[in-house]
């Protein structure tokens, strides 16, 4: 079984969560520094992921460029580091004050590049119990981030 996340109230599901990405799919391409669809009616990119709220695999369509250069940049500009995942938290309300009255055209992903196990530590307190404070911090923190400007 397989849910699918086309529009906001699909993917408000799970706002603020952390999910891993299990697979990014593109529609489009960068070339040459710009984004080429394939035609505007269509996304940007699925992406295939895990989420802790639902316990089954989740398909999402990227309808948003910056999100999709921001995962394009994790998955094809830098190579994926065997033991590295990503991570993608979707949000619609962590904006900062002056964004929120624009937030129906803002981006709605922080795009991280975590080590793996980064997932389950930041999803499951009893997950290597051994590791508390900094310790745990340095296991989950990302190696690399795609964040935009307009979120907190």
């Amino acid at each position: 079984m397989q849910q699918t996340m086309l529009k906001d109230s699909d993917w408000s599901l799970i706002d603020s969560e952390a999910c891993r990405v299990i697979e990014f799919t593109p529609m489009a391409v960068i070339k040459n520094g710009k984004v080429r669809a394939l035609s505007r009616s269509m996304p940007y990119a699925s992406v295939t992921f895990q989420c802790i709220k639902i316990p089954h695999n989740i398909e999402g369509y990227i309808c948003h460029k910056l999100d999709f250069i921001h995962l394009w940049a994790a998955f094809k500009e830098r190579p994926l580091g065997e033991n590295e995942e990503v991570i993608i938290f979707w949000t619609k309300t962590h904006y900062k004050r002056f964004s929120k009255i624009f937030s129906r055209f803002m981006p709605r992903l922080w795009v991280m590049v975590c080590k793996k196990g980064a997932y389950e530590l930041m999803t499951d307190n009893k997950f290597r119990p051994e590791l508390t404070g900094e310790a745990r911090w340095n296991a989950k923190k990302p190696i690399m981030d795609w964040k935009p400007e307009v979120m907190e």
